[in-house]
């Protein structure tokens, strides 16, 4: 073992880790802004024309702010593993600041520093995901109502999922493989837990969501949860929370990317949301969002559930968004942007570091420390495009040459070949 710190050193830092961990165990943001299924009920039958009326219980923030305080003593140095541990004291006091102001307008500023925002840089300190989203938004449009695309499939459905998914992830997890249930009352489709995949009874699932659900949540969320409940010295890799949401995200849309399960309805709605969020922050409030989002999916409740997850613990009355649902697009571009970057600098098995726990890329540097000195873990669970990385290799020095080609210029040179309906 590499003696990167002292042995009293270590502890310190394990310690901090520990009061990080149980306090953030205390703040779960989704669930505290939940909303009951009744409130999708009560919308409906006034016409959809009436704000709902969400009640939050905000959190005492005075228990996590002194865990955070404790941890603080103990955080003294400037190794990456210092500043991973003191950017998840700030993400732990930003959670608990956020869930003590639920329902009001002054929730926004943690929210954003959690999150991010619609506009904010990324990637090469330039590209925003507003600009991703606003992109795709006029070049899938063409593609709402699937009209271009062949190898459409029947529906299935949650029975049926169910069914493809038990036969699916023992490939994956053997014994240790997380259970399905399908379920009468889950406000999205499919939800995923620490080792539980949920699936509403009453929902359709297209032909790519199976494996969208095998590749997002089982062979990311969950394996990397799994994998990082496996650090003995630091659990909270394990975690799911705000200051991880970004890189975990993206990661999980690259995979359905990668698996080919990114269908054009899919990528639009991530996108949909973002502009939706950047709406919520120039004021639109809960009825402009619902709209918008029949405008573009034309079904009632996909608009209301999509509407929700904008304002929820937030403003109904526009202004105060929880801007959770930016870092989609947000991860996706930071994620494709490292891996492309790793691949140019020759070290692509920064790939399989992905997979030691739950993280943000800021914390690679840290991680990469952690495991060199034998201070982590292999990662056990791990999607096959990440264990063999040919292909992935290929595909990114692929895509790094195609930046360097004028998209313009072909266009120009087809023009008289493409049916231009999207802005091109």
């Amino acid at each position: 073992m590499k003696d990167i710190f002292s042995d009293a050193e270590l502890a310190r830092l394990v310690r901090a880790g520990e009061l990080l961990y149980a306090a953030e165990d205390t703040l779960p943001v989704l669930g505290r802004t939940a909303w009951p299924p009744e409130l999708a009920e009560r919308f409906f039958a006034a016409g959809a024309r009436e704000l709902p009326n969400p009640v939050y219980t905000p959190v005492d923030p005075a228990p996590a702010q002194d865990a955070v305080a404790a941890a603080r003593k103990l955080i003294n140095g400037d190794s990456p593993v210092h500043r991973w541990l003191t950017r998840l004291a700030d993400t732990v006091g930003d959670t608990a600041l956020l869930l003590s102001r639920l329902g009001t307008a002054d929730m926004v500023e943690p929210a954003m520093r959690l999150y991010g925002y619609p506009q904010k840089p990324l990637a090469d300190g330039k590209v925003t995901a507003l600009d991703l989203a606003t992109r795709l938004d006029g070049l899938l449009g063409a593609f709402q109502d699937s009209t271009k695309l062949a190898g459409q499939r029947p529906n299935f459905s949650a029975q049926q999922v169910k069914a493809r998914l038990d036969a699916e992830l023992p490939k994956y997890f053997a014994d240790d493989a997380p259970r399905v249930e399908v379920v009468p009352n889950l406000s999205a489709k499919a939800t995923a837990g620490k080792n539980i995949i949920k699936l509403r009874g009453s929902a359709i699932f297209s032909d790519l969501d199976t494996t969208q659900l095998l590749q997002h949540e089982a062979l990311v969320h969950i394996a990397t949860g799994k994998n990082g409940g496996q650090q003995k010295r630091f659990p909270i890799l394990g975690e799911a929370h705000p200051g991880n949401a970004r890189t975990q995200e993206g990661l999980a849309v690259f995979a359905e990317f990668l698996s080919g399960a990114l269908d054009p309805q899919r990528l639009k709605r991530l996108a949909d949301r973002v502009i939706a969020i950047q709406m919520a922050l120039d004021g639109a409030d809960f009825l402009q969002l619902y709209d918008y989002f029949l405008n573009v999916s034309e079904n009632e409740y996909e608009a209301f559930e999509n509407a929700r997850r904008v304002v929820r613990g937030g403003l109904v009355t526009g202004g105060a968004p929880l801007t959770k649902d930016v870092v989609y697009l947000q991860g996706l571009l930071e994620v494709h942007s490292f891996l492309r970057a790793a691949v140019q600098a020759g070290d692509p098995s920064l790939t399989r570091l992905l997979f030691v726990g739950k993280f943000d890329l800021a914390d690679m540097g840290a991680m990469r420390m952690l495991s060199e000195a034998r201070l982590l873990v292999e990662p056990r669970y791990m999607p096959p495009w990440a264990t063999d990385l040919r292909f992935l290799t290929s595909y990114l020095a692929y895509s790094v040459f195609l930046n360097e080609i004028n998209l313009g210029s072909v266009l120009d040179r087809y023009r008289n070949t493409f049916d231009f309906r999207a802005p091109a």
